[in-house]
């Protein structure tokens, strides 16, 4: 059990774990993911850590369907500029290997984002703290658990509808 699993599995939420025989020579672990899941590219997450203002290490989820977008998480984080976060940082702060980094049970809690997107679906996958490993859980817990807010944080893509305003 990872500690993201654990996370979820003490706060009691409705969540699933779903294991794959992960390909080593993948060049993508998220579209592997959605390919050995036979799950939709818009419900698989990424999990993405940046820099903001060169200080403070973040974290964007996205789906792997679409990019990070460093002026709208940079925005989304109150920074001028936003980074993607040195590999030795990411893994020393989320005690997690890249390409397994879960959002859930980091060593150290970052500030997390989350795309909007994601309240589109019932249920998310998001990695559970390992290449092969999947958590599905409803966007909402994610944010909960995480602490986390929603942004628009990914970049501007022609087929995906623009915010709605409230």
């Amino acid at each position: 059990m990872t500690p993201g699993i654990a996370v979820a599995k003490r706060a009691k939420i409705a969540h699933r774990i779903h294991e794959y025989s992960h390909d080593s020579s993948s060049e993508s672990y998220g579209l592997e993911a959605v390919e050995k899941l036979g799950a939709e590219k818009t419900r698989v997450f990424k999990t993405l850590v940046v820099c903001l203002d060169g200080k403070e290490l973040a974290v964007g989820v996205v789906p792997v369907s679409s990019m990070l977008s460093m002026k709208l998480v940079a925005r989304a984080g109150g920074a001028k500029k936003a980074t993607m976060a040195d590999k030795p940082d990411v893994e020393r702060s989320t005690g997690y290997l890249l390409g397994g980094v879960s959002p859930l049970g980091q060593k150290k809690r970052l500030r997390t984002f989350i795309d909007t997107s994601a309240k589109n679906h019932t249920t998310i996958f998001v990695s559970a703290g390992r290449r092969g490993l999947e958590i599905e859980l409803g966007p909402e817990d994610l944010q909960r658990l995480t602490s986390g807010s929603f942004a628009e944080i990914c970049q501007a893509d022609p087929g995906r509808a623009p915010p709605v305003s409230a």
